[in-house]
């Protein structure tokens, strides 16, 4: 699954309604076609497959004239598929296609405060243990590789993915810290968070 699935849930939740063209405008604002790569394209094809699978449904608006008008909201399964993707990609580590775990954490922390605090704080202890556990990994791969065979100059890429593991680990004890601390609006405060339903 793609970041563009939990993106076009999520700014379709913000809005409480939104037609094509404003989920598509609200994702290139963010810049989400360089760190998320979602293409406008996409963006249409997601709506459509949600539609299908009953994820969205659409309502019409200003008078129901012509496709644009059309707008779409999430069905009740729209809200558990965007609570479940929102948990899953900002708690899990280690989609072998290393940009395509980025893609999806970028778009989980877009919709962070989405969470109640204790459970975005538990979520991301879950990534921070896996990624740990990444880097031990790795530092035994650093220490025996090359009597396991591996060619030498091969332990240069360990090295680099383990340089990587150890700044996401640091950065996502940081972040839990300053949550704990009571940083952003999150879903179960007072006020409104980000990402939250205008209902």
């Amino acid at each position: 699954m793609t970041a563009t699935r939990l993106l076009v849930l999520g700014v379709v939740r913000m809005h409480g309604a939104a037609h094509g063209y404003q989920v598509r405008r609200e994702l290139l604002t963010w810049s989400a076609d360089k760190w998320a790569n979602v293409q406008p394209g996409s963006i249409y094809h997601a709506l459509k497959k949600m539609t299908a699978e009953k994820l969205l449904e659409q309502v019409e608006t200003e008078n129901g004239a012509g496709p644009d008008r059309t707008a779409y909201r999430l069905t009740e399964d729209g809200e558990t598929e965007f609570q479940v993707l929102l948990a899953k990609y900002l708690s899990q580590s280690g989609d072998p296609d290393a940009s395509q775990d980025a893609y999806r954490l970028g778009a989980a922390l877009t919709f962070l405060t989405a969470l109640p605090r204790e459970r975005a704080i538990s979520l991301l202890r879950q990534r921070a243990t896996q990624m740990e556990g990444q880097r031990a990994a790795v530092a035994d791969v650093l220490d025996h590789g090359t009597s396991w065979g591996q060619p030498e100059h091969v332990t240069e890429l360990y090295r680099l993915w383990g340089t990587q593991v150890e700044a996401t680990v640091g950065w996502a004890r940081d972040l839990i810290t300053r949550l704990e601390a009571g940083e952003y609006v999150m879903a179960d405060d007072p006020g409104r968070s980000f990402g939250e339903s205008p209902q």
